[in-house]
């Protein structure tokens, strides 16, 4: 526990500098929002926009890297301060890794002709720097178990960087292969974050005996995703289909069993747990797409990856962030009334981005429309109300 001094001193920083999450989940999903919006209508209304890598690439990969890499270090940059009672990255070094990511966001969509070795390192700068403050807590108090994730932040850079070299070098498919290993690296994020945090807050909230993982289980699913980030990279379209096939059923199949076993019969009548369970579940669901598609039933690896990028990434982000909030900055976890909506919007968003190009591809054109205006929806509604929490002081008037 911090002593009085210790109080003065966290105190007196500026209030959105205390804990990570307040400038990376402010400006992640303040981001998302601008960024959908501007895809949207660029979707439906081509014109000449021509950002560095080219409209394609920019979208997959300021969504993964600029969106979600905000968010999943700001939720563990705050998240290894509880685990290791190490006092997490804030101050001015926050603030450098946070003025990172910026510059990071303003040169990818602003600065295409820049030199591209600059535009590289100022992207790269972030996550390193994250990767850094992540692991120094962890080996301070030689808490192994979450050193995990500093590796995991590190590989999610050199994904990065080897999709800007494909885009440099001119090979297309090595920076669209980089950004399909960066989503599958994601999911093993939320895999492993997952696992631990919704059967521990549906137990809590609901009451039930929460089941104890097994650890074959466990391992087991995580092998197999992690083999599909390393798949992903060399590229699925030169893996056999079989094996692929194999994979990808042995992980919907690992990766379902260990949800089923988390309560979402217990979920459905609070809205801050049914919405991690439904995100959650486009994992196995996007997994078995990604087995149809190689099995030949499906037409599109668009549709598995935005299982895992519009449903997934993007729900189980806005339910975690609206529950982290909540409770870092000393609120009881009760939602605002409109932030349930959100959660429908962006569950709704994802079925219909999934659904509609693979049962309905004459409307293919309307359902990215539609599910790029129910992700503005969703996260727009996070930013208003969520917005003024992150920037004020904690209620309790304690620090961070």
């Amino acid at each position: 526990m911090l002593n009085l001094d210790d109080n003065r001193v966290a105190l007196a920083i500026p209030t959105l500098l205390r804990l990570a999450f307040r400038p990376l989940f402010l400006g992640g999903t303040l981001f998302s929002v601008i960024a959908m919006a501007w895809w949207t209508y660029y979707w439906l209304n081509p014109g000449e926009w021509s950002p560095y890598g080219g409209p394609i690439w920019w979208h997959g990969h300021e969504m993964l890297f600029g969106f979600g890499s905000a968010i999943v270090v700001g939720f563990l940059l705050t998240a290894v301060g509880s685990w290791t009672g190490v006092m997490g990255l804030r101050g001015k070094l926050l603030g450098v890794l946070a003025a990172c990511w910026l510059l990071g966001r303003l040169l990818l969509s602003f600065g295409s002709s820049l030199p591209p070795l600059l535009l590289l390192g100022a992207d790269l700068s972030f996550l390193v720097f994250a990767a850094v403050a992540m692991a120094y807590p962890v080996i301070k108090v030689k808490q192994w178990r979450n050193l995990i994730f500093a590796p995991m932040l590190l590989v999610l850079a050199l994904l990065n960087a080897i999709s800007h070299w494909g885009v440099m070098s001119g090979r297309p498919e090595l920076a669209l292969q980089s950004l399909h290993g960066a989503i599958m690296l994601i999911v093993l994020i939320i895999s492993v974050v997952g696992g631990r945090v919704i059967p521990f807050f549906t137990a809590n909230a609901s009451g039930y005996v929460r089941r104890p993982p097994v650890q074959w289980l466990e391992v087991s699913g995580s092998g197999l995703i992690m083999a599909l980030v390393l798949l992903a990279f060399i590229g699925f379209s030169k893996v056999p289909a079989i094996i692929m096939t194999v994979v990808c059923l042995g992980a919907a199949v690992l990766s379902g069993w260990r949800f089923l076993r988390w309560g979402i019969q217990y979920s459905w009548g609070v809205p801050l747990l049914w919405s991690l369970h439904l995100s959650y579940a486009f994992i196995p669901l996007g997994l078995l797409a990604l087995a149809l598609y190689f099995m030949g039933v499906l037409s599109s690896i668009s549709i598995a990856l935005h299982c895992f990028t519009a449903g997934a990434i993007g729900g189980m982000i806005l339910a975690m962030i609206s529950r982290v909030t909540l409770g870092h900055t000393g609120r009881q976890l009760k939602p605002p009334r409109a932030i349930i909506p959100a959660f429908a919007f962006i569950v709704a968003g994802a079925t219909v981005r999934v659904v509609v190009p693979a049962l309905l591809p004459e409307y293919t054109l309307f359902g990215i429309g539609l599910a790029g205006v129910l992700w503005v929806l969703a996260y727009g509604i996070f930013c208003i109300y969520y917005g003024p929490m992150l920037l004020a002081a904690r209620v309790d008037g304690q620090p961070g």
